[in-house]
């Protein structure tokens, strides 16, 4: 994992903890942050992303804090009208967004699959069932904290939000493909390169001994 991602992340996290505007909502919604943060640091070293890849999840994590901070429904220059703030609409782009060149990059390095136009119908439907899932977290902490819960789900009274979610989470993955799918190939080809020249050997065939006595 690069050196600056663990240093930012850090710095975002010390100040999103700071004073935010309710402890149980910084809690609930810096929870997946600090859970990306925690795989990555643990299987960096073992399966090192792509720098855009690296450079997305950072984008996503600092939303998700800034979010934490003031709650997604009073982040600051957000209120663009119709009664609501929008800083949620954005963070749930970049969860489509983001998410989906990782799935992208796993499909495609462990060869999963054959053909890469299957990446526009696998790769949004993986990006689309993770809003899904976080949905239904939503749904279980609406459940069990009732009207505490109410700045963590930041529906603001639209009883369409969750849909309106998934579908901006949908729409952000769409994106991402269309938008660096050749970038990422590129950086893809690269590190693979880069993984061959350390490790020459694994690339030659295995040696056979002689035939005979």
């Amino acid at each position: 994992m690069p050196k600056y991602w663990t240093v930012v992340f850090l710095a975002a996290w010390l100040w999103s903890a700071l004073a935010p505007h309710g402890y149980l909502t910084w809690l609930l919604e810096m929870l997946p942050a600090a859970a990306a943060f925690l795989i990555l640091a643990g299987v960096s070293r073992r399966f090192a992303l792509t720098p855009l890849a690296y450079a997305l999840l950072l984008i996503l994590c600092l939303l998700i804090l800034i979010g934490a901070h003031f709650s997604f429904s009073r982040v600051p220059a957000f209120d663009f009208g119709a009664g609501r703030n929008n800083f949620d609409k954005l963070a749930h782009f970049f969860q489509g967004f983001a998410p989906a060149i990782v799935f992208r990059e796993i499909l495609i390095r462990f060869e999963v699959v054959a053909k890469r136009g299957w990446l526009w119908l696998i790769v949004p439907a993986l990006s689309l069932a993770l809003s899904a899932a976080y949905e239904l977290v939503e749904w279980l902490a609406a459940l069990t904290l009732r009207e505490r819960a109410e700045d963590f789900l930041a529906l603001q009274g639209d009883p369409w939000d969750a849909q309106s979610d998934m579908a901006m989470a949908l729409l952000g993955a769409i994106a991402a493909l269309a938008l660096l799918s050749r970038r990422h190939d590129r950086q893809i080809a690269r590190l693979k390169a880069e993984a061959e020249r350390e490790s020459p050997i694994r690339s030659l065939p295995p040696l056979r001994r002689p035939a005979g006595p």
